[in-house]
């Protein structure tokens, strides 16, 4: 049987924003399960995970993707865990409440491709400005629409992988994109998140372009980029109560800066209450306000409000298991009696 690639992969402990990390173990007889990946371990002293004294991570498999970019490969999506087998301190992923998966969420993230040679977003000329943002929106053109070739590349890797890509766009801001995941899990969607950034980071390798993933890449009038966090648990899904709603959006203004602290680093940059967010500082919540920090979506309203929120807070930066970890914590916090 062919030797197979697989591609473990895991987050490093930078702070405040966590990076990917990655290294390739090649085995013989491979099931092709997630059961058949061997627990393995890395230099923990080399990603601010661990002393040099003591340095091994453990790195537990937790998702398996095949890997339509290479020959005989697979991607697989692990969790750190500290040697005794406790999660590491930088795992976000394992204080995720969601054993039943009764929360699906999903995942609107925001990216901006960069020019290594002109500091600025593709787009951008060496000097000065492009025309105000306004026309880049879902655009089409040469004189609108920068980096497709990448993005469309990265969209085929995602589907051809399994990855639940729900869709592309282009987004306000010259060179700025996005792409939208989606699970029935929090662990499952933030698993789906990490290795679609995963596949951008390394096809955007291949082009030559860095993937800017800060919240405020650009100063000025030009729009941030966020990860908004659409959710549902059964509660949102038959409510069937304005009420419920209410009662719910109300919790998160509780806990205001419990958010933001897990929402990613620089938001303040991003929330100002200007270029459809909410001010950091903030708490608001509205049927189809884009400028508030929570959204009632119009689709839940007109279905007898049954359906789901939408954070606008988190910024593109953050980490998707953690963003999913607080949500949680604050809509499980709530009591609320609904009708069947």
């Amino acid at each position: 049987m062919a030797k197979v690639k697989l591609e473990y992969i895991w987050l490093d402990g930078y702070k405040p924003t966590q990076s990917l990390r990655s290294k390739t173990k090649i085995v013989d007889d491979f099931g092709g399960n997630l059961a058949d990946c061997p627990m393995w371990s890395f230099d923990g002293s080399s990603t601010q995970q661990a002393e040099g004294n003591s340095s091994d991570c453990l790195l537990k498999p937790v998702a398996l993707f095949p890997d339509p970019d290479r020959k005989n490969a697979y991607l697989v999506m692990t969790e750190v865990l500290n040697p005794d087998e406790t999660p590491h301190e930088s795992n976000g992923r394992a204080t995720i409440d969601d054993d039943d998966d009764d929360f699906w969420f999903g995942f609107e993230q925001e990216y901006t491709l960069w020019d290594p040679e002109t500091d600025k977003p593709l787009g951008f000329p060496a000097t000065g400005y492009p025309a105000p943002q306004g026309q880049y929106y879902c655009s089409v053109g040469a004189a609108n629409a920068f980096g497709r070739e990448i993005v469309e590349e990265h969209l085929d890797l995602c589907l051809e992988a399994g990855v639940n890509v729900e869709g592309i766009n282009a987004e306000v801001m010259a060179g700025q994109w996005e792409f939208q995941t989606f699970a029935k899990g929090a662990k499952e969607a933030g698993d789906h998140t990490w290795i679609a950034r995963y596949l951008l980071e390394r096809t955007a390798e291949k082009y030559g372009v860095i993937v800017n993933w800060h919240c405020k890449p650009v100063k000025g009038d030009w729009n941030g980029s966020g990860k908004h966090a659409n959710f549902s648990n059964s509660v949102l899904r038959t409510a069937g109560s304005e009420e419920v709603y209410n009662t719910i959006c109300q919790a998160f203004g509780d806990v205001i800066q419990e958010h933001i602290e897990v929402y990613g680093a620089d938001n303040h940059e991003r929330l100002t209450g200007l270029h459809e967010t909410q001010s950091i500082d903030k708490f608001s919540f509205g049927i189809s306000d884009r400028g508030a920090s929570i959204r009632i979506p119009v689709a839940t309203v007109t279905n007898g409000w049954k359906g789901w929120l939408e954070d606008r807070r988190p910024a593109s930066n953050a980490d998707p298991y953690k963003v999913a970890s607080r949500i949680i914590k604050t809509v499980k916090s709530v009591t609320v009696e609904v009708s069947v």
